[in-house]
Order: structure tokens, then sequence, then C-alpha cells
């Protein structure tokens, strides 16, 4: 089993994290410094009422976006995103493994072609269901989603609600920077501003619009994911078995998939606590609905008895033989 390095210590992979939080601190002193400033009238005596409304309203909008996106970027980095206890029944010993006397104390689908469940070779350990381990982090990862670079974690069972909202608020500051901010721009473009300020309005509207694009696009998707109650790990699995995207194993509905998600309790959606509907470990209940994905989850081939010829053989030929009652 390899050795697990701390966190935050390879100076490489926090490239990309250093990249977001000056891409945050860019827009958050642009918006402020030079819409918000100029849709105050600082410098005005007789200032537009209409005007200056506007720019209250935009700034405690922006205030209450930025905040959450920075509290979820935040949170969604230091969570971890969940990793298989250290308990007995999940210790992987491929002597006991041989000798069958292996234990299972909740409920699992998936399991290899053989029926046996699922182990991984580097950590030692069982998997649950929907846990599978990262390179990256050199550990398995309770219902993973996928490991990303932008916040230098994976996006697990226990962080899943914090990165699902980082988009959600991500999405909402880049719409409204970008639909209220084209006002100063065109003012500065309109009234030819000195060099600098149409530069730094340009070029931070054009690199908003542009993630505003691309963060749009990916919240869609993960909003489609997660109605349908998969993982972007499952998504490609399936992708790759061209089978149908309609179903899956764990199905509850939208709301129940929704919840799986953000949370059981709707008090708590939009806020980034950490709400978890159980322990991560174990996705079989009452509400699940099992459908013929979870055969191709599980990979286990069905076979029917074949029949006899002497039972195949038509009642003419004297070879038939009656099927036995039952």
């Amino acid at each position: 089993m390899p050795e697990s390095k701390p966190r935050l210590t390879e100076l490489t992979k926090c490239v990309p994290v250093l990249f977001v939080v000056l891409v945050i601190v860019l827009l958050y002193c642009t918006y402020v410094f030079y819409h918000l400033a100029y849709m105050f009238q600082i410098n005005q005596q007789n200032k537009d009422t209409a005007k200056l409304q506007r720019g209250v309203n935009q700034l405690i909008l922006f205030c209450i976006f930025s905040t959450m996106l920075i509290i979820c970027y935040v949170r969604s980095i230091f969570t971890s995103p969940g990793e298989i206890p250290d308990t007995p029944e999940w210790q992987y010993n491929e002597f006991s493994e041989e000798a069958g006397s292996s234990t299972v104390t909740v409920a699992l689908h998936e399991t290899k072609r053989t029926g046996e469940r699922r182990h991984c070779k580097w950590c030692q350990k069982y998997k649950p269901d929907r846990c599978h381990h990262c390179r990256v982090c050199r550990t398995c990862i309770l219902k993973m989603d996928h490991h990303c670079p932008w916040i230098y974690n994976c996006v697990g069972f226990m962080n899943h609600k914090f990165f699902f909202l980082l988009l959600f608020y991500t999405f909402l500051t880049t719409q409204l920077i970008v639909w209220t901010m084209s006002e100063t721009v065109k003012r500065a473009i309109d009234e030819d501003d000195d060099f600098t300020t149409m530069f730094v309005l340009v070029f931070t509207e054009t690199l908003c619009a542009f993630l505003a694009v691309l963060v749009t696009a990916f919240f869609l998707f993960h909003i489609w994911l997660c109605f349908r109650a998969m993982t972007t790990i499952e998504f490609c699995e399936k992708s790759m078995k061209k089978t149908g995207y309609s179903t899956s194993a764990y199905d509850r509905g939208i709301l129940g998939n929704l919840q799986e998600v953000i949370g059981p309790c709707c008090l708590y959606w939009l806020v980034p606590i950490l709400d978890p509907p159980g322990t991560g470990l174990s996705f079989v209940n009452e509400g699940t609905r099992l459908t013929v994905d979870l055969d191709v989850g599980r990979q286990i081939k069905k076979t029917v008895p074949r029949r006899s010829r002497a039972q195949d053989a038509r009642p003419d030929d004297p070879d038939y033989l009656p099927a036995p009652s039952s």
C-alpha cells in the first residue's frame, strides 16, 4: 500500500487552486472598484437615484453570491470526500477471502463477476458500492464522482454538496457580473476612458463571460447527473458500455436523488452545511428502484438452465418427454 502524502504540500498540484484564487480576486476587485464605484457615483455631487439604487441591489446580491462561493470553495478543498473506515469488516485479507470468512453487514449491489466482494489492492480494503480508488489522493473515496484538480481534492460522498453548491454560486456570480457590468463597460468605451480602465473592464468582462459559459454547461451537466442518480464515473462507465442513461440502479426519483446530493432537509439545501444522507457505505433502502442497470453494474451474467433434447422435442416426436410439473 503506497504511503499517503499530506495534502496541499505538492506545490505543482496547488497551481490550479492558486489560479482560481487569482481569478476570484481579479473579478472581485474589478467589480467593486470599477463597476460599483461607478454605480455609486462616488465623485459626483448630483447623483442619479435610480442608478444608485441599482448599485445597492447589485452590491447586496454580489456580496451574498461571492461570500457563499468562497465558503463553498474552501469547504470543497478542505472537507474530506469520505474514506472506507478502518473497521474489521472492511479490511481485506486474501486468506479470509479464500476461506469465505468475510462478512458483510451492509447491503451491497456491486460485486465481482464471481459474486465476491470488491476490494482495493492498494488500500487492502473491501469496497462499498460506488467507491473507487483515486491514484492522486492515494485512497479509496466513498461515492466518488471525480477528482477535481481545481479544488485539489476528490468529489465524493462528504463534499459532493459543497462542490454542487460551488457550481451553483459560481454560476450566479458570473452571470451577475456579466449582465450588470456590461453597463460600465459600454460607458467606458463610449466616453473613451483611459486605456488602463478600458483594458481592465473589457478583459474582466470577457474572462467572466467565458467562465460563465463553461460553468453553466458544467453545472447543467451535474444537475442532469443528480436527477438520474449518477456520478461522473458511473456516467463514463455507462458511456463506455454504450448503455442507456434513462435509469440508474440507485434512482429514487427526482426529489430523492436531489436529497442524496444536497441533503434531506430542504432548509439547508442552499447552505454549505454538512448534512449527509447516510454513511456513504450503503445505498440500498426502501426508496431505491432496482433496474437492469443493477446487473450491468454488478457485471453478473444471468444464465438460464438449458432444456434437454427430450424436452425440446415436439409432442409427436418419439423422444418427447413432458416437462415436470411444479
